[in-house]
C-alpha cells in the first residue's frame, strides 16, 4: 500500500524492531492499568469510539456500495458488543488511561533494515476516541491492522503470538476481532480524510484520489475479513525432550497464523516465575502430579479462549499421558473444530545429540538431562484408537519437515 509520509518532526525518533516493540507494549500495558471509578464496563468508552468512527465515515463516504458495507459492519459491531458485554464488564476495571502511542508519538517500526510503519503501532493520535480509556487490545489491534494492510501478515502473526505469550492475557483474544474491525474502520476514515484534503489544483489530483479511495476500500475489506466467522484448527504437539516439537511448532506461527501455547511458559507463569526464563530441564520437565494437572487444565482453558476467538492454536507440550491429550482435544471437538495431534519424532542418536547441545546451552548437567529424556520415553503412553483418527507422525530429521508439517495441517483442515 502506498503511503505518503510527512516530513519527520524535529524530535528524537524511536526505532523499534518487532520483538522489542511488543516487549515495550506489554510492559506499558501492565504499568498503565489502573482501577477506575465510574466505569462499570469497558463497553461504554468502546461504544463511544465506534459511534464516532461510523459517524465520521458516514460524512466522508459518497458511494452507495461503500455505505452499505459500513451499515453491515456497524450491525456486526453492535451484535458483537452485545455478545461480548460480559467480557467487557470483566475488563472494565483495568482499562488503560491512555494509549502507548500517545507517549511515543515519534516512534517507528523497523524490520530488516526498512521502516515498516512510521507511527510504530499505526494509531491515530488525533482521531475519534483518542482521549478515551481503552483496553490494551485496542493498541495491539492497531498494530496488527497496520501490518496487515501493508501486506506484512507474517509480522502481524508474530506480533500477536508474542504479545499473548508475554502478557498471558488470553482473555483479550476474544475481543481482538472486534478491535481489529474498529481499527480497520479508523484506517478507512483516515484514508478518506486524506482524500478530502487533496488540493483541486494539484496536477496529481486524479492519482491521489484514486490512491486514497483504494486505501479506504482496502481497510474496509480487511474489516470485513475480521468480521467473518472462522473454524480455527487445534494442533497438539506431542513429543519427548529433543524431539524438535518446540522448533517446529514455532514455524506454524508465521505459516498458519497459529497462536502457540507453550506448556513450559504457562507452567512457569502459573507458579509465579518469569514465563520467559530459561530453567533447567529438571525444573521444567519433572513435576509433581498436582502441578502437572494444574498446568494442563490451564492450557485447556487458554486453548478454549483462543479457539472461541477464531484463532488457530498450536499447543507445545510433552503430553505423556493420554488423558492430557484428551483434555486438549476435547476443547476443539466440543466446538466442532478440526484437531490434529502431531507426534514429533527423531532417532535415538539425534535425541541424545540435541539434549547434550541444549544442556550445554542452558548450563545444566548432561546426565540429568538424559535422565529426563529416559523418564519421558518410559512414561509416554501409546496413542489410542480414537487419537489415531487425528494423528500425524513427523520425522523431524527429514528434509523439508517444516514445509511438510504445514502442508499436512492445511490438508487436514480442508478435509475435516
Amino acid at each position: 500500500m502506498t503511503q505518503r509520509d510527512t516530513a519527520q518532526p524535529p524530535h528524537d525518533i524511536e526505532s523499534f524492531h518487532l520483538e522489542t516493540l511488543i516487549e515495550k507494549l506489554v510492559a506499558y500495558h501492565r504499568m498503565e492499568k489502573t482501577e477506575r471509578e465510574g466505569e462499570a464496563s469497558a463497553e461504554a468508552p468502546l461504544r463511544r469510539r465506534i459511534t464516532a468512527e461510523l459517524e465520521a465515515l458516514d460524512e466522508l463516504t459518497a458511494g452507495d456500495e461503500d455505505r452499505e458495507r459500513l451499515v453491515a459492519l456497524g450491525g456486526w459491531l453492535e451484535e458483537t458488543l452485545q455478545r461480548l458485554a460480559p467480557v467487557l464488564a470483566e475488563r472494565g476495571s483495568a482499562l488503560l488511561t491512555r494509549s502507548w502511542a500517545l507517549d511515543h508519538p515519534y516512534s517507528r517500526l523497523c524490520d530488516d533494515g526498512r521502516v515498516v510503519i512510521v507511527n510504530a503501532i499505526d494509531r491515530d493520535l488525533q482521531g475519534p476516541g483518542a482521549e478515551l480509556p481503552l483496553d490494551p487490545g485496542a493498541d495491539l489491534a492497531s498494530l496488527l491492522v497496520g501490518l496487515e494492510v501493508r501486506d506484512e501478515t507474517p509480522l502481524a502473526r508474530q506480533a500477536l503470538d508474542r504479545y499473548l505469550r508475554l502478557s498471558g492475557d488470553y482473555e483479550m483474544a476474544r475481543l481482538l476481532a472486534m478491535f481489529r474491525v474498529i481499527e480497520a474502520l479508523a484506517g478507512a476514515r483516515r484514508a478518506l480524510q486524506r482524500r478530502a484534503a487533496v488540493d483541486e489544483g494539484d496536477a496529481e489530483q486524479p492519482a491521489l484520489l484514486a490512491e486514497t479511495m483504494a486505501a479506504c476500500r482496502r481497510y474496509l475489506t480487511l474489516a470485513e475479513a475480521h468480521a467473518e466467522f472462522r473454524f480455527p484448527p487445534l494442533v497438539i504437539g506431542v513429543g519427548v525432550a529433543g524431539s524438535g516439537k518446540s522448533r517446529f511448532t514455532r514455524t506454524l506461527v508465521g505459516r498458519l497464523g497459529a497462536v502457540r501455547l507453550c506448556s513450559g511458559v504457562e507452567r512457569r507463569r502459573l507458579h509465579g516465575r518469569d514465563p520467559q526464563a530459561v530453567a533447567s530441564l529438571s525444573a521444567v520437565d519433572i513435576f509433581a502430579s498436582e502441578a502437572t494437572e494444574r498446568t494442563y487444565q490451564h492450557l485447556a482453558r487458554c486453548t478454549g479462549l483462543l479457539l472461541e476467538a477464531g484463532l488457530p492454536v498450536c499447543v507445545d507440550g510433552t503430553f505423556l499421558r493420554r488423558e492430557q491429550r484428551d483434555l486438549l482435544r476435547h476443547q476443539a471437538e466440543a466446538r466442532g473444530l478440526p484437531v490434529l495431534l502431531v507426534s514429533f519424532e527423531a532417532d535415538e542418536d539425534t535425541l541424545h545429540r540435541r539434549i547434550v547441545k541444549r544442556a550445554g546451552r542452558q548450563g545444566v548437567a548432561v546426565e540429568d538431562s538424559l535422565a529426563v529424556l529416559a523418564h519421558q520415553q518410559a512414561a509416554l503412553e501409546p496413542f489410542g484408537d480414537e487419537e489415531r483418527l487425528h494423528l500425524l507422525h513427523l520425522d523431524t530429521t527429514a528434509e523439508n519437515a517444516a514445509e511438510m508439517l504445514a502442508g499436512l495441517i492445511q490438508e487436514h483442515v480442508r478435509l475435516t
